[in-house]
């Protein structure tokens, strides 16, 4: 037998050894000996962190995981809540760590973190599950990205255009349109799958966003995973790391996918809850340091793997409009790029809120060709000179002939707003959007 046949079958064979190796072994089971907040102190069991513990007997058990241990206490999280649960309850290991159903049977479907559908229909019939919680690939063994991926919104593939693999945040305050931007990119896209990620969102605008915004068109080729605002934070946290298993699966089998989560803020506060019920201090503005570490762990899965690729866009849901609060510092600074949603621009009416001038992409170089960035840096400052003069401009000091820059914007306000202007089900293809962008760069003349 060859080495690669061997290696082959000993792939096939290591899952079916381990469960007969653990069906073998003696039962690892022990006691609740308190509960605490979110939390449960486990006395008896031998586990490490990050594996299932099972909590009650028969159809009351409760799906927990180990977050922490102490010499013999284990600090576990039950994934539904501590609702139920008294001291002395039974808890045993599972041996086992948190799983997904993976596959195409998942394409237009709603599922919650575990798998299990929440659209009313039955569950997927999967053929395979992966663990939740992987390795992210070596650095090393990543394609660089040198593939455009055409969003179909029209402002981000002008002035901020995305590569196969890149990561890309949405940074905004409430109610300024990131589920909006997010369902244009579902419908828009020309990836083969996307895998949409509600994260705490308040469960009157799942069902919204799944019928209105992402539509049947947009839904039959998505995958969504939904935990909403009233879920225990294990859950809201499980569902990050859950789609990202899904969308790392598709890729798995050479597609492209598009990964889209909302919001990475929810996360961070869901990683937050844990942490802190299990001991851990708080630091940076009442963060403890785990969700610091939990960020790169999780943001480094997406990108360009050996077969297919994973474009993901985050929103950042910065608090108070304050763009310089800790989850956001960090996330900009592990992310391929931002888009800046304006609270300013929304109440004005246009729609996507993107800031142009605010905005950036760091692999445009990489994936633009020479004419798309001139023209691009050539509207961007003119927007730039304009945005300086303003309040010139609105007294009425402003002087014709000052700035060259000042006077194409003047000339062409009309134009660039209804460039920069997107319905929601206003499709723009990529060829389009070039060929306008280097229009309004041409009107703009090259001063």
């Amino acid at each position: 037998m060859s080495t690669a046949a061997a290696r082959r079958v000993e792939a096939l064979l290591r899952p079916r050894l381990r469960v007969a190796a653990l069906a073998a072994a003696p039962a690892r089971s022990g006691r609740i000996s308190a509960v605490l907040g979110l939390g449960v102190e486990v006395d008896g069991v031998r586990a490490a962190v990050g594996e299932t513990v099972l909590l009650g007997e028969g159809d009351l058990t409760t799906e927990a995981e180990v977050v922490a241990a102490s010499g013999t206490r284990l600090s576990c999280t039950p994934l539904r809540g501590v609702s139920g649960l008294a001291v002395g309850t039974t808890a045993r290991a599972a041996g086992t760590r948190a799983r997904i159903p993976l596959g195409r049977a998942l394409l237009g479907r709603v599922v919650d973190p575990t798998g299990a559908p929440l659209d009313g229909l039955p569950a997927p019939a999967v053929t395979a599950w992966g663990e939740v919680e992987v390795d992210a690939p070596s650095p090393l063994a990543r394609g660089r990205i040198t593939t455009r991926l055409p969003l179909g919104v029209r402002v981000l593939d002008a002035f901020t255009p995305v590569g196969r693999g890149q990561r890309m945040g949405v940074f905004a305050g409430s109610g300024v349109g990131k589920s909006s931007l997010l369902s244009m990119i579902t419908r828009n896209n020309e990836a083969a799958v996307t895998v949409i990620a509600l994260v705490g969102e308040r469960g009157r605008e799942v069902r919204q966003f799944i019928e209105d915004d992402l539509g049947p068109e947009g839904l039959a080729r998505s995958v969504v995973v939904v935990s909403t605002s009233d879920d225990p934070p294990l859950l809201r946290l499980r569902a990050a790391f859950a789609a990202t298993r899904i969308a790392e699966g598709f890729a798995a089998e050479g597609a492209d996918v598009v990964l889209l989560m909302d919001s990475l803020t929810r996360v961070a506060h869901a990683q937050r809850e844990v942490a802190l019920s299990a001991g851990e201090p708080p630091a940076t503005r009442g963060f403890p340091p785990s969700v610091f570490t939990m960020l790169p762990r999780l943001l480094e899965r997406a990108g360009p793997l050996s077969t297919g690729s994973i474009t993901a866009v985050y929103t950042v849901l910065v608090d108070g409009d304050d763009h310089n609060e800790p989850v956001a510092d960090a996330v900009r600074g592990l992310l391929d790029g931002h888009l800046v949603l304006d609270r300013a621009i929304a109440t004005s009416g246009r729609f996507p809120s993107v800031d142009v001038l605010g905005s950036v992409s760091r692999l445009a170089p990489h994936v633009s060709t020479a004419e798309e960035l001139r023209a691009a840096s050539r509207v961007r400052r003119m927007l730039a000179a304009h945005r300086e003069a303003k309040d010139l401009v609105e007294v009425g000091a402003y002087v014709s002939g000052t700035n060259a820059d000042v006077d194409a914007a003047l000339r062409l306000q009309r134009p660039v707003e209804a460039f920069l202007r997107q319905g929601l089900a206003e499709p723009a293809p990529a060829w389009e959007t070039s060929q306008a962008l280097q229009a309004l760069a041409h009107a703009a003349g090259d001063a």
